[in-house]
């Protein structure tokens, strides 16, 4: 019999990818399924970068890349560094990869020794614990809740730090939470980065441009720390390019030298087509995008409106993203016929059984009193899907 390697059986499977299998399968069996577990966008790539991808096409870019990526993509890349963010990553910084994820774990492979302690603000991306697991480091979770918005503070972070600390990666704005960290905030987090040289600080920023409280802010714009962030983007999100795969970082030279030797290992350079479309996205003003966020935002407020009709769902107003993160802890205990709600897990399943509407348990997230909620989907499906989900949370007794 063929044993499986231990690193696999440590490696839970993601929970956002679960639930949308889950409810693949339902929808093929005939079943009327809401799914709101996937973070991906409902809008269609714009057509200026289909018409770039053709183009790519039509001259011909369809070989092997560079493992970094094309020297005009990294290019357009700086300058987006340059003009959204304020930060300064020549091309030779920068590395684009086949989807943030990839980038994240080019880095987490790149600086993590077995052993080393890794911190995760909690909530957080469910990959995150699960490449540092995959290199055998020691995430050390930090707990933020839904009072704080679910953000750490600086004594927090520095409370955790031993000297087996090597890394901490966070979101801003946050998936699964939808918060958005401010520039005091941050600032008060690069103080404490300054006094450990050696800490490295992976920043998602994959929904920069999903965010209703006006400019972005980056870690790395604080000038003592930024040899030790690694911003990561990547063109997935915003411009509603999740099945084109391309995410990217900007890092010290050297961390981004030693991307480029894991992924020349691993995958070599990514799609030729995807980066040539990329360009059009990268060098496009983002005032483009108003009209997603606009939309986004509404349905923001559609729902947290009816979830705040929801007896015993407590909620807090996200910055950002595509989520919403409420608290749903007052119904464990409660049941109706055959469901007994012991914990998120169990309320998820019973809204997909009862209900008919996938979410995700906020176990996933590192946070087991709460459920996410993708309102990347038409206000028309949003309201059916809340108007479900309290006539089924009204029942547990």
């Amino acid at each position: 019999m063929i044993q499986l390697s231990d690193r696999l059986q440590a490696m839970e499977e993601s929970a956002t990818l679960a639930m949308s299998r889950i409810s693949r399968e339902l929808k093929a069996a005939g079943k009327d399924v809401i799914s709101l577990s996937l973070g991906e966008p409902d809008f269609f790539t714009p057509q200026f970068i289909k018409d770039a991808a053709l183009e790519a096409m039509n001259n011909n870019f369809t070989m092997y890349t560079p493992v970094a990526g094309y020297d005009d993509l990294r290019e357009s890349i700086s300058e987006k560094f340059k003009r959204d963010n304020g930060l300064t990553y020549s091309k030779d910084q920068i590395v684009v990869s086949t989807g943030a994820k990839q980038s994240i774990a080019n880095v987490v492979m790149s600086c993590v020794n077995p052993g080393d302690e890794v911190i995760i603000p909690a909530p957080y991306w469910v990959s995150y614990v699960e490449i540092v697991k995959v290199v055998e480091g020691t995430p050390v979770i930090v707990h933020a809740g839904i009072e704080t918005d679910f953000k750490i503070t600086a004594a927090q972070l520095e409370a955790a730090i031993t000297p087996k600390t090597k890394m901490m990666i966070f979101s801003t704005p946050c998936n699964p939470t939808g918060s958005v960290y401010s520039y005091e905030e941050l600032k008060s987090l690069a103080d404490v980065f300054e006094k450990y040289p050696n800490i490295v600080v992976i920043a998602d920023e994959i929904y920069e441009h999903i965010n209703f409280v006006g400019k972005h802010e980056s870690l790395a714009q604080f000038p003592k720390i930024y040899d030790q962030v690694v911003t990561i983007n990547g063109v997935s999100k915003a411009w509603a390019m999740t099945g084109w795969r391309l995410g990217y970082i900007g890092a010290s030279k050297e961390i981004a030298d030693a991307c480029n030797k894991i992924q020349g290992q691993f995958t070599s350079g990514t799609c030729s087509i995807t980066q040539k479309a990329s360009i059009a996205a990268m060098k496009a003003d983002p005032a483009v995008l108003n009209d997603m966020i606009s939309a986004f935002k509404s349905r923001r407020d559609l729902v947290l409106s009816m979830l705040n009709d929801m007896p015993g769902v407590i909620t807090n107003i996200p910055d950002g993203a595509f989520y919403v993160f409420p608290d749903i802890s007052s119904f464990f205990g409660k049941s109706y016929l055959d469901h007994k709600i012991e914990n998120a897990n169990d309320l998820c399943v019973y809204l997909l059984s009862e209900a008919m509407v996938a979410l995700v348990t906020g176990d996933a997230f590192g946070d087991p009193n709460c459920i996410r909620i993708s309102y990347a989907a038409s206000e028309e499906t949003l309201t059916k899907a809340m108007t479900r989900v309290k006539d089924a949370l009204a029942k547990l007794k």
